[in-house]
């Protein structure tokens, strides 16, 4: 049997039949279990931010694993308080604004976590914006927009209103005095990569202040280096009051972190959260070795260098009718709906990209990503991105 049968006979179908079975990687490129060679830029949904391998993130796991492990919350270990320390100096606080973490395993971990600081202001009521992606826990799931992930398992909690994405008109009519917050992609991920219009992440801060509810960014396809800047909202100036990471922040070796700013950085006590695994030590020494990477090697550079390459590549076909992102972090428009068709030329090409819609392609490689795999994707775009019709 095929390592695809066996996962048929044996997992639950929670994500339809697997496109490959994957058996090893190197920097952007991987193989599968015929020995055939693609490069990804799949990314694994912008998680693999120092792409497969790396020698600085697999000797930081090994090391931690020989000499610690997991010693539960209970305990503190030098990596879980010198990363908190490290992504509380990455944003750019407040003067005198003590912020604090939460370390959990996942983006919906931490958006959960965030969720649950926002109900401790006494408030229950959110306001979302349309095309959301926040995760599949009940409460990450509440936020999350597409009607097909969470009709089956509604009723889910919370009072949410959904503000179409980029309206700060909609949105300061959404927003009042029982508004516990208002959360926030600064660019919308699963949507297929939407950047909002100039201005509305400031708008958001305003209309947040104005009632006394909190500004919460999801940062967790977008930060840590993907966009060019550590983190997507870096850009635009605004303080939030919570942001959410995961993803890249461990570059592959699951973690998620819950940073809360000002007043909100006290608002859960013992007692209010936890976990077991979230700010193990290995996580948290990977998380390290990967932020050490990205400034050793200049990958925020790289990451808008590389994604203006990407941009242009894909915009040298007329199937292509617009790039909408930053750094390492795009999205594609078709012409027509034939992004799956795309995506399977693609692979059958030695290339591996990702549909997030019927006409929306989106991209996400490694940081590390090569000048030379970006290009031999151009010499092979018209081929791929060209879908004839059949009669």
């Amino acid at each position: 049997m095929t390592l695809q049968e066996r996962y048929a006979a044996s997992l639950m179908n929670t994500f339809g039949p697997p496109r490959l079975a994957l058996v090893r990687g190197d920097g952007a490129h991987v193989w599968d279990e015929d020995g055939r060679e693609y490069i990804d830029f799949f990314g694994g949904i912008a998680v693999n931010a120092l792409g497969h391998g790396h020698p600085a993130l697999v000797d930081a796991v090994t090391t931690q694993l020989r000499t610690l492990g997991h010693v539960s919350n209970f305990f503190t270990t030098p990596p879980q308080v010198e990363l908190a320390e490290r992504l509380l100096a990455l944003l750019p606080l407040s003067p005198g604004d003590a912020g604090r973490v939460f370390f959990s395993n996942s983006g919906t971990e931490a958006n959960e976590a965030a969720l649950k600081v926002t109900r401790r202001t006494g408030r229950t009521r959110l306001v979302a914006m349309e095309g959301a992606f926040h995760g599949r826990t009940l409460g990450a799931l509440a936020l999350t927009a597409k009607e097909a992930y969470r009709t089956p398992f509604e009723p889910l909690p919370g009072e949410v209103v959904w503000v179409p994405y980029g309206d700060a008109g909609a949105l300061r009519d959404a927003v009042d005095g029982t508004t516990a917050a208002v959360v926030v992609e600064p660019i919308q991920g699963e949507a297929g990569v939407v950047v909002p219009p100039e201005g509305f992440l400031a708008a958001a801060r305003e209309i947040t202040t104005k009632h006394g509810a909190l500004l919460w960014f999801d940062e967790v396809q977008t930060g840590v280096g993907r966009t060019g800047d550590w983190f997507a909202h870096a850009a635009s100036g605004v303080p939030p009051d919570l942001v959410t990471l995961a993803k890249g922040l461990g570059g592959g070796i699951p973690i998620g972190a819950t940073i809360a700013h000002g007043e909100s950085a006290t608002l859960l006590q013992p007692g209010n959260h936890g976990t077991t695994f979230g700010g193990n030590p290995v996580a948290c020494a990977a998380a390290l070795a990967v932020l050490d990477a990205i400034e050793r090697e200049g990958l925020l550079e790289a990451a808008v260098v590389r994604g203006r390459q990407l941009t242009e590549v894909l915009l040298a076909e007329q199937e292509v009718t617009d790039v909408e992102g930053r750094g390492l972090l795009l999205g594609a428009q078709l012409a027509d709906e034939t992004a799956a068709q795309v995506v399977t030329r693609a692979q059958e090409r030695g290339f591996l990209l990702n549909n997030t819609g019927p006409g929306r392609l989106r991209f996400a490689p490694p940081l590390t990503i090569a000048e030379a795999d970006i290009a031999a994707l151009g010499e092979a775009w018209a081929d791929v991105v060209t879908i004839e019709d059949t009669p």
